[in-house]
């Protein structure tokens, strides 16, 4: 007889099957944890509960049953509606300067660095697009943004009628 001839012959016997006590605890334990168990957490619960069973194989069988935890990543939002009190808008979306010193703007961006977030601060002359003070640090943090105003007024001379600028007006 051919193997081939052997094999065909063998898969056609229903044979019984080799794991239905672990499908069944496997759907029992997915189930009394509300879909929230994946092959890991499974695994380490058939352990407990005195199978012997290999991690790969209790993904297999929950592959072959439909079983799939599905946990949901939550994005992150960063934005918690309106806080604080926001200043007049005296900009006016008029971004020209006539003189240095006169109007300039601030911003807060999150930049990612080899795995690594990193938050720079600038503050910008609208006159001739320079930047008169910046920070960076690891933190969003209202002090990072309170030294760099203190830099940056130490520049300019008293009584300048400046109007800065940010993204809350």
């Amino acid at each position: 007889m051919a193997r081939s001839t052997f094999y065909y012959h063998l898969k056609q016997l229903k044979l019984p099957d080799k794991y239905a006590r672990e499908k069944e605890q496997i759907g029992s334990i997915f189930h009394e944890h509300k879909g929230r168990y994946g092959y890991r957490r499974i695994t380490a619960e058939m352990n407990n509960r005195g199978y012997v069973i290999n991690h790969k194989t209790v993904l297999k069988l929950m592959n072959m049953c439909g079983i799939k935890c599905l946990v949901r990543l939550k994005k992150y939002k960063s934005y918690k509606g309106q806080s604080g009190k926001i200043a007049d808008n005296l900009l006016q979306r008029q971004f020209l300067a006539g003189r240095p010193n006169q109007k300039w703007v601030i911003d807060l961006t999150e930049f990612n660095i080899g795995g690594k977030k990193l938050y720079l601060s600038p503050i910008m002359d609208l006159y001739n697009r320079e930047i008169v003070s910046y920070n960076i640090s690891e933190r969003p943090v209202f002090s990072q943004p309170m030294q760099m105003l203190e830099e940056a007024f130490a520049k300019i001379p008293d009584k300048t009628d400046l109007i800065l600028h940010s993204d809350q007006g």
